[in-house]
C-alpha cells in the first residue's frame, strides 16, 4: 500500500499562548483538515530559522505548505515605506519570515512541490526577488474591498484563470469564485514566477513558475484566496488536485 504524503505546514506565532502565556504556534485547524481531504498527512513545524533544520524538514516532507497570517516584514521588500503607510501593517515575527524564507530556499533546492496560500504566496514572491502592495486600499486606486473578514467562509469575487495553466487544470474552468481577506498583495513579480489569476481590480491572486522554469524546478503554486474555509464547496477539487501534474 502507498504510504501518504507527508506535508510540512508552517504556521502563525502568537506572543501569548493559551497554556503558558508564553510564544507559542497558531494554526487554523483547516490547513490540516484540507491536506487530510487530499490524502497527505500534515506536519506542522514550528517556528525556528535554523538552516539545517529547515534542510532536513524539507528533506523529509514530501512536499510544503506556507499559510496565511500576518504581515510580511516591510523590509524585506521595501526600502521606505511611507510612516502613514507603515501604521497599518501588523509585521509578523520576524523568526517567521526567516524560517520561512530558509524553507523555500530548500524547496527550490531540493526541488518538493510548493503550495503557498495567501501571505505564503505573499512572502514566496519575496523570496524569489519580488515587492508586495503593502496596502491595497491605500495603493491602488479603485480596487475592490479584498479584505472581507466578515465573508471569510463565502465566496465575494472572481479571479480570471490562465488558460493550460495548473490552476485551470484543477478548477477545470477559466474563472473562479473567491473569499478574500487580505490587504498585502504582490508586486512586481519575483523572478521564475507567472501570473496565473487575476481578480477583476487587476490584483495579482494566483502565482506558478514561469514555463522556462517549470521544467527545472518542481510543482508550484500560490494562490491569494483561502480555499480551504471552503471546504465543503471544493471537495471535488481534491481529486482533480492529485491528478495534475503528480500533485498530492
Amino acid at each position: 500500500m502507498k504510504s501518504r504524503p507527508l506535508i510540512l505546514i508552517t504556521p502563525c506565532t502568537e506572543r501569548r499562548g493559551v497554556e503558558f502565556s508564553d510564544s507559542s504556534l497558531s494554526l487554523s485547524d483547516r490547513y490540516p483538515r484540507a491536506i487530510v481531504a487530499a490524502g497527505g498527512i500534515p506536519w506542522v513545524l514550528p517556528c525556528l530559522p535554523s538552516g539545517n533544520m529547515a534542510a532536513e524538514a524539507v528533506r523529509r516532507c514530501d512536499g510544503m505548505m506556507l499559510t496565511g497570517g500576518d504581515d510580511v516584514q516591510p523590509k524585506l521588500y521595501a526600502n521606505h515605506l511611507p510612516p502613514k503607510l507603515k501604521r497599518v501593517l501588523s509585521p509578523a515575527e520576524p523568526a517567521r519570515d526567516l524560517a520561512e524564507l530558509l524553507l523555500i530556499r530548500e524547496i527550490f533546492r531540493q526541488r518538493k512541490p510548493l503550495l503557498a496560500i495567501c501571505r505564503g504566496q505573499q512572502i514566496l514572491n519575496v523570496a524569489l526577488g519580488g515587492t508586495l502592495i503593502a496596502d491595497i486600499p491605500t495603493q491602488v486606486p479603485g480596487a475592490l474591498n479584498h479584505s472581507r473578514l466578515d465573508r471569510k467562509d463565502k465566496i465575494v469575487h472572481k479571479v480570471a484563470l490562465t488558460p493550460g495553466s495548473i490552476l485551470n487544470k484543477i478548477a477545470g474552468k477559466q474563472t473562479l469564485g473567491v473569499n478574500s481577506s487580505h490587504h498585502q498583495a504582490v508586486g512586481r513579480l519575483g523572478e521564475l514566477l507567472c501570473v496565473t489569476a487575476v481578480s477583476p481590480d487587476g490584483v495579482v491572486e494566483g502565482l506558478e513558475l514561469a514555463e522556462a522554469a517549470a521544467g527545472v524546478w518542481a510543482w508550484v503554486v500560490a494562490v491569494e484566496f483561502k480555499h480551504k474555509r471552503l471546504l465543503a464547496r471544493t471537495s471535488g477539487s481534491f481529486e482533480r488536485l492529485r491528478s495534475v501534474n503528480g500533485a498530492v
